[in-house]
């Protein structure tokens, strides 16, 4: 009689912690099925930086690639269009950690970039290479001195605008594109932007919606896909012809462009509020994935015919997981809402695994990233973009989480 009873005590106990199973995945129905453990994974990816840290000192240079073969990240200067990724990395790690050391690692590979915002501007690169690393560092810190470096950054930035084009130079050493514009540069927007609400020139917030525009008529096509490069005239701004630089061919689809275009333009919308933004921003997203491959993650190009033979791109994923959550606040439709976080989620849970994880392979957090294909330039490597905006999506999922997590405990 009292193994009778014991078994049904037994099978009450495994029936309660069911039940209470089920009523916690109901409660938590905003985490995805399989999801990683993002807490794990970003204090991984806090260690993991830290490590490296103890390699690199700021006068060294700034981490870009991890050549095959190697395990160590290639370095690079100041003025690489690159250099402020590392430092930002090094500013999400601090975030996620709170760890002193980390904050003041990042200061010190912080400071070399302030000469950027006080030269001549070589590039529309600024943004990349100050707002990652200022902008984070002021973000977190308050810093003045940080707030100053950026708003001089964000008018050398604006001296590349062209008012008969209505956008910024891209690459001025790139005369064969006469007054060109890339879809890159619509992610740099955001320190103009971020300037005109800081206490910078007004102007500068017409700069960066000029850009947008410009940038939303003549770069996106008609079948939602995007140039990477747009040519116009420089002293009548007509539009002269589009180009995919850096992808398989000038009508493919490159998908670290089709990423910028998201981001690019849920940022513009978010500062402007200009409902073709928004309609920009959403026909791009759901073209990037309505054309994704089956494992959730994009080839370098999706037009390449060489399909499945080709490498993958990481950094894209990473990039239009953060654009796709940027979006997901502003899409009047809930299930929509959903569906970007959704999909952004997985993009991540798959970057969070082998075999794009990293793990104890070499110093990078995430593998097989694709640079410039074309010009066999850092094919299937790591490369530190790909880190930055894995680790900021890693954050933006956490708080997303976090406030869900205390929705439900008010309710």
């Amino acid at each position: 009689m009292a193994s009778i009873c014991l078994i049904i005590k037994k099978n009450m106990n495994r029936l309660f912690l069911l039940l209470f199973a089920v009523a916690l995945t109901n409660c938590t129905d905003h985490k995805e099925d399989n999801s990683v453990d993002i807490e794990k994974i970003l204090s991984q990816n806090v260690e993991k930086t830290k490590e490296t840290l103890k390699e690199l000192t700021p006068d060294q240079g700034f981490a870009r690639n991890i050549p095959n073969g190697q395990t160590n990240w290639e370095l690079v200067g100041v003025k690489d269009w690159c250099s402020g990724f590392w430092p930002g990395v090094i500013w999400y790690a601090y975030e996620a950690s709170g760890d002193e050391q980390l904050r003041l690692q990042a200061e010190k590979f912080t400071e070399p970039l302030k000469t950027i915002a006080y030269s001549a501007a070589e590039n529309h690169d600024i943004g990349f290479m100050l707002y990652t690393s200022y902008g984070n560092g002021y973000r977190l810190t308050k810093n003045e001195e940080y707030k100053n470096v950026l708003l001089a950054a964000a008018d050398t930035l604006a001296t590349l605008y062209n008012p008969n084009v209505g956008s910024i130079l891209s690459w001025p050493s790139q005369t064969q594109f006469r007054h060109n514009t890339i879809i890159d540069n619509m992610m740099n927007l955001e320190l103009l932007f971020w300037a005109a609400k800081n206490g910078g020139k007004q102007d500068l917030y017409n700069v960066a919606e000029s850009h947008a525009l410009v940038t939303m008529k003549n770069l996106v096509r008609k079948d939602s896909a995007i140039y990477h490069v747009g040519s116009f005239d420089e002293t009548t701004g007509d539009f002269l012809k589009g180009q995919t630089h850096q992808g398989y061919a000038d009508e493919s689809m490159w998908a670290r462009g089709q990423a910028w275009g998201i981001y690019g333009f849920s940022v513009a919308y978010r500062e402007t509020y200009r409902k073709e933004f928004l309609d920009t921003a959403i026909k791009v997203s759901e073209h990037y994935l309505n054309r994704l491959p089956e494992d959730g993650i994009p080839y370098w190009d999706f037009d390449d015919v060489d399909i499945p033979n080709v490498p993958k791109d990481a950094s894209a994923a990473a990039i239009a997981a953060c654009g796709l959550l940027e979006l997901s606040k502003f899409v009047k439709n809930e299930e929509q809402s959903k569906k970007y976080v959704s999909a952004a989620r997985r993009m991540i849970n798959l970057l969070s695994e082998a075999p794009f994880y990293s793990g104890d392979t070499n110093q990078a957090l995430l593998l097989h990233s694709t640079g410039h294909l074309p010009h066999k330039s850092e094919i299937d490597v790591p490369i530190i973009y790909a880190d930055y905006y894995y680790m900021e999506a890693l954050l933006r999922l956490q708080k997303m989480d976090e406030d869900n997590s205390t929705e439900l405990a008010k309710s």
